[in-house]
């Protein structure tokens, strides 16, 4: 459960990258967050994991109150959050096996880090989550070889060896063509029904977020002026949320990206 009770995040400049936001998230939730450049998407969703400070309000996720997290705790809180980024945060000079078992470094004593002594268990569960995502093959492949789309699928394997609760990406198609995002959004949607691991995917393109998730949260200017259903999406909502005229069918991938 992720729970939003009237939470702000006021930045320095005097941007409110969130107002008021109140809302809740169940376990196992499919939800695309849409909206302009500098609505607000990603602050919402790196709040949860606590990449971004808020200013006022109360933020629960699991039971925890997440600005009192100090430490330790705030470690172990972030483990079991997976984080998926637009660049991949890949090391492309070294092979995909390695860069999935990076995911166990933070629980590793530092001389197993120093000389990369990941354990069988560490080994098995990469090769596990990279199964999960259909590139197991690529396994001892130097990541650099590896396109755009099956980069993207090795950052989602890393993030499934942590065992995650919840996964939030943060625009993680948007460096793809739309084939290939179409076969990333495949892979989320597969592990949240399969793993039933809540998905929050802050994403331009209106008409994925419309097909892949099963709730819709538009936020513009730092408030939430939509939250529901994917298949309750009509022009009218997108219109309020973009401020422009728009339909769910055109200009298909171009409807709405960076402005």
């Amino acid at each position: 459960m992720i729970e939003f009770k009237h939470v702000s995040k006021l930045y320095s400049n005097g941007v409110k990258g969130l107002d008021d936001v109140t809302l809740q998230i169940k376990q196992g939730e499919f939800v695309g967050i849409i909206g302009l450049s500098g609505a607000g998407k990603s602050t919402l969703l790196r709040s949860i994991n606590r990449m971004h400070e808020i200013t006022s309000g109360e933020l629960i996720v699991n039971g925890s109150e997440v600005k009192s997290l100090k430490g330790i705790e705030l470690r172990k809180f972030r483990r079991s959050i997976g984080m998926i980024f637009q660049s991949f945060h890949l090391v492309t000079r070294t092979t995909v096996i390695k860069n999935v078992l990076t995911a166990n470094v933070p629980d590793m004593p530092f001389w197993r880090v120093l000389l990369g002594a990941f354990t069988k268990e560490n080994k098995i569960a990469a090769l596990e989550a990279l199964d999960k995502v259909g590139i197991l093959e690529k396994a001892y492949i130097r990541t650099e070889q590896l396109s755009g789309g099956q980069q993207q699928r090795v950052a989602l394997a890393r993030t499934l060896a942590q065992n995650p609760k919840i996964i939030l990406a943060d625009e993680p198609v948007a460096a793809l063509d739309p084939v290939t995002a179409k076969q990333v959004m495949d892979d989320f949607k597969r592990i949240n029904k399969e793993m039933n691991i809540t998905i929050l995917i802050n994403i331009h393109h209106v008409e994925l977020a419309l097909n892949y998730a099963n709730r819709i949260i538009g936020i513009r200017a730092g408030k939430i002026l939509y939250d529901g259903p994917a298949s309750e999406v009509d022009e009218d909502v997108l219109n309020k949320i973009y401020g422009k005229e728009i339909t769910k069918e055109e200009p298909k991938w171009e409807s709405i990206i960076e402005y």
